[in-house]
């Protein structure tokens, strides 16, 4: 298996995906955001439609345009601060609108099922160079803000009085958000990426650590759940984000019952 070039690739890209997404996914957790995860995968939808209709490799584009509906809906949030839900709905129908727009238009110069569900066949060298370079980026501006956005994630307004860039952070954060999806399409798919950035986390909260041990377990456990999903999907033939997406929530099951055999409290 692994030596099939297709299935290094795909393994390449899990192993930056699983370090990431839970790493994001653990503040998005926290801080009530989770839908936002949800809306900025579903808008990358229209960047993939974009890139296939004009040509140009559609992680950039999704990159591009999952990067702008994450710059709005920090920015609208500031206007419905009672109806964060209301901006989720308002990018999610416009991004879903282009992309339906486009697909249906018979210009899209390749399938979208291998963006909806994904694919280990279609990860090429050139994904895993782009992959790495935001997966490092990102990861560097997330340990480099880490401090603060702990404090701004357990008390907002305590962090503005200390004179912490609230605003500017957030927006920072919810690019970081929309960078990590685009990048993870290729490997997750479109329709399930939300599950890696959440699931580990639930799964790791299960264990009842501290703040830095979640996180460590939240990774660990994102890791199992996409190398062991693309190694089911690869004898299994089925697409990976599904295989991931449900490797997940079995481990997630299998944590809790232990749980309740031997009480990670104790």
């Amino acid at each position: 298996m692994f030596q099939l070039d297709f299935m290094q690739n795909a393994f390449m890209a899990g192993f930056i995906i699983s370090i990431l997404c839970p790493f994001i996914g653990l503040f998005l957790v926290l801080r009530r955001y989770s839908m936002i995860g949800d809306t900025l995968s579903h808008s990358s939808f229209a960047g993939v439609a974009i890139g296939l209709v004009i040509g140009v490799n559609p992680l950039i584009t999704a990159f591009l345009f999952t990067t702008l509906c994450a710059i709005v809906i920090e920015f609208l949030r500031e206007y419905y601060k009672k109806y964060a839900e209301l901006v989720m709905s308002l990018v999610l129908t416009f991004s879903l609108g282009i992309a339906i727009i486009l697909i249906s238009s018979g210009k899209a110069s390749a399938k979208v099922n291998s963006f909806l569900f994904g694919s280990i066949l279609t990860v090429s060298k050139e994904d895993i160079f782009l992959i790495l370079i935001v997966g490092i980026i990102c990861l560097v501006a997330l340990i480099f803000l880490f401090n603060k956005l702990i404090y701004i994630t357990f008390d907002e307004e305590g962090a503005k009085t200390s004179g912490v860039k609230v605003k500017l952070i957030n927006y920072i954060f919810t690019i970081l958000v929309g960078s990590t999806i685009s990048m993870s399409i290729r490997v997750m798919g479109i329709l399930v990426i939300s599950s890696i950035m959440i699931v580990p986390v639930a799964t790791a909260m299960q264990l009842k650590k501290g703040f830095k041990t979640t996180l460590l377990f939240s990774i660990g456990f994102g890791m199992f759940d996409i190398m062991m999903g693309l190694f089911l999907s690869y004898y299994i033939n089925s697409a990976p984000g599904g295989t991931i997406a449900i490797t997940s929530v079995f481990t997630l099951i299998l944590v809790i019952i232990f749980d309740k055999f031997f009480n990670f409290k104790q």
